[in-house]
């Protein structure tokens, strides 16, 4: 008796991924002076009371908050500080409270998996196995016992957080949650309660002008010139502290962006809107200038353009990346490459091994001549669920550990800069087509494949004409590989063998799909 077939999803068709929106360089404040810190602390801690209050207000409006309430609160706030200054208070305010409730969505969304999870485990019977698409029963009485109080937990969650929603309420914390709770785990953090409070301090500061484009400069409230002269707007209670005209503070540190510093130039020359934000790096006692400003999306080449002379096919880990070069048939060519990173440490080394394997990629793919990389589109927002996967604590931990939106907002930015496109595959059964379609051919005896790198080379499909629905080619294909019906009844393994025994490479159909 045959079994049935399995059901695979469909896959979505890879796209070119838009350009970066915006640009952000940053730069130190050095050689400061004593007043110089001193009226930095003092406007960051003013306008950063004045941003709290703020906040509070647009909490209590609630989803009753219209433009009326909103040109209140900056009426009110001018008073204490510039007409500028208000416009930026409520704008990050405006923005902070709209992530909140994005924020609030993704738990509500994610109280919802997990409870479905829970609700079709404890459904089934005690020990029952579960399949790759369902999960099975618990495996003891206990464990049951356990979940289905954890069941009513999350229902209890669940019920509170639409009820929130409903009332237009977030949970909104200035200087940051995390840094908050690290008050009760100084001993862990390796804090002392004063080195706690510079910090939370520091993060609840507000010092940041949003750019305006026709000003001098492309900014009225934080003025860098072309010289790299940093002037500040003081709010009006400080306006006694100026030591130029006009109530503004110019500091004695010169800035010189190294990074996009003629890009910048060029906007501030032409008075094009730059953002800044001004901030304190209190473990190393250093103050720091970004700069920031928007770029128009560019559109992007059609996917055969980018296919046209190969590309770089991506399989992302949780410490490192796979990459093996594709000609233009979606091919491998030469040998397959691993960029190694560690996701381990504080979030700034993080993000700089993130930084040094896409660089390490970037390079690479320069040399190769392609001008795309396809990288799978991955979001384990889902797969987290502490639900979903039970007691594979290890696997739980795997998935959180692969770097997903940082990665792709940081790529997409390289990339552009290098002159290269990234291409976004779904990343359904790569892994698996590649170890089962091409790990073992590609292994020669001085070239060892893994699965990551045999997944890279199935990232890349194509279409060259009509073909069965992937699920007919993957479950039958071995079926008919012995038959004559149809152009295309070969399997991948002995495509691959005749293909090697006549000296070339050809994709085989079960790899291609829309």
């Amino acid at each position: 008796m045959t079994e049935p077939k399995k059901k695979l999803r469909t896959i979505d068709a890879p796209f070119v991924a838009l350009g970066p929106s915006g640009v952000a360089i940053r730069d130190r404040l050095k050689h400061l002076t004593p007043e110089d810190d001193k009226v930095l602390r003092l406007v960051g801690e003013h306008l950063g009371r004045l941003a709290s209050l703020d906040l509070k207000v647009r909490c209590a409006d609630g989803s009753d908050h219209d433009a009326q309430r909103w040109a209140a609160r900056k009426q009110s706030l001018t008073a204490e500080s510039s007409s500028r200054w208000a416009g930026s208070i409520t704008k990050s305010t405006h923005d902070q409270w709209a992530l909140s409730r994005r924020c609030q969505l993704a738990h509500i969304q994610c109280l919802e998996t997990g409870i479905r999870t829970l609700v079709h485990r404890l459904s089934q019977p005690i020990g029952e196995k579960g399949t790759k698409k369902a999960p099975g029963g618990y495996r003891s009485k206990s464990e049951w016992f356990q979940k289905s109080r954890r069941l009513h937990t999350l229902e209890h969650r669940l019920d509170v957080a639409r009820a929130e929603r409903e009332a237009g309420a977030v949970n909104v914390v200035r200087g940051g949650r995390k840094l908050l709770n690290t008050r009760h785990n100084l001993a862990k953090a390796q804090l002392t309660e004063t080195e706690w409070r510079k910090r939370w301090e520091a993060e609840r500061w507000f010092l940041t002008a949003d750019g305006e484009s026709g000003k001098r400069f492309g900014n009225e409230t934080m003025r860098v010139t072309t010289e790299g002269e940093v002037s500040i707007k003081l709010p009006a209670p400080l306006a006694h502290l100026s030591n130029v005209r006009h109530g503004r503070y110019v500091l004695t540190s010169k800035v010189a962006f190294a990074h996009r510093g003629q890009e910048w130039a060029d906007r501030v020359e032409a008075n094009r809107a730059v953002a800044y934000r001004i901030h304190l790096d209190v473990a190393r006692g250093r103050w720091y200038l970004t700069a920031s400003w928007q770029r128009p999306l560019v559109q992007t080449i059609p996917l055969q353009t980018a296919r046209a002379n190969g590309m770089i096919g991506v399989d992302t880990n949780a410490d490192h990346f796979a990459a093996y070069r594709l000609d233009e048939h979606g091919n491998p060519v030469g040998e397959p490459h691993r960029f190694h990173y560690d996701l381990s440490g504080s979030a700034e080394h993080r993000d700089a091994r993130i930084r040094h394997a896409i660089t390490r990629l970037l390079h690479w793919a320069k040399r190769c001549g392609v001008a795309a990389i396809a990288i799978e589109n991955l979001d384990f927002t889902a797969e987290r669920t502490r639900e979903r996967h039970g007691r594979k604590k290890r696997f739980r931990q795997l998935i959180s550990g692969i770097p997903t939106g940082k990665l792709k907002a940081r790529l997409v930015s390289m990339a552009a800069e290098s002159g290269l496109s990234i291409v976004a595959v779904d990343p359904a059964y790569t892994s698996q087509w590649g170890g089962r379609h091409w790990q073992k051919p590609l292994v020669t005896p001085r070239r060892k494949m893994t699965r990551h790198a045999a997944a890279s080379v199935a990232i890349v499909r194509g279409r060259e004409e009509t073909r069965p629905p992937v699920t007919e080619r993957a479950h039958d294909a071995r079926r008919r590989a012995g038959t004559q019906q149809g152009t295309r009844a070969t399997s991948a393994s002995k495509t691959v063998r005749d293909a090697r025994s006549a000296g070339t490479w050809v994709q085989d159909s079960l790899l291609t799909t829309d």
